[in-house]
């Protein structure tokens, strides 16, 4: 018996925003504070660093594993909502059959 499958709704997601002009990200850049973390970023990596190949494989392992363990806890989120739905049902029926007995005459 697969209860969970069952529960499982499918999430609509809002459509995405327009991505900004290239006018919008340069009047950014120009608004931008002298000590926006952007540019303090940029002074300490310098123009032209990139990661070396194997610090791009662990980032990207890292983000694979981050994606794997969300969708876990996505799915244990979905079992825990039927198991509270499920014990509240429980607790009712409960609740019911304790005032039947307290009702019966012994």
């Amino acid at each position: 018996m697969n209860i969970g499958s069952k529960s499982k709704k499918r999430v609509v997601l809002p459509s995405r925003p327009e991505p900004p002009s290239v006018e919008q990200i340069l009047e950014d850049i120009n608004r931008a504070a002298p000590d926006d973390p952007v540019f303090s970023i940029l002074e300490q990596t310098g123009p032209d660093s990139r990661p070396a190949e194997g610090d791009l494989e662990s980032r990207f392992q890292q983000c694979r594993r981050y994606l794997e363990l969300n969708e876990r806890l996505q799915e244990a989120r979905g079992r825990l909502l039927q198991q509270r739905e499920e014990l509240r049902a429980a607790g009712e029926q409960l609740d019911k059959v304790v005032a039947e007995v307290k009702g019966q005459t012994l």
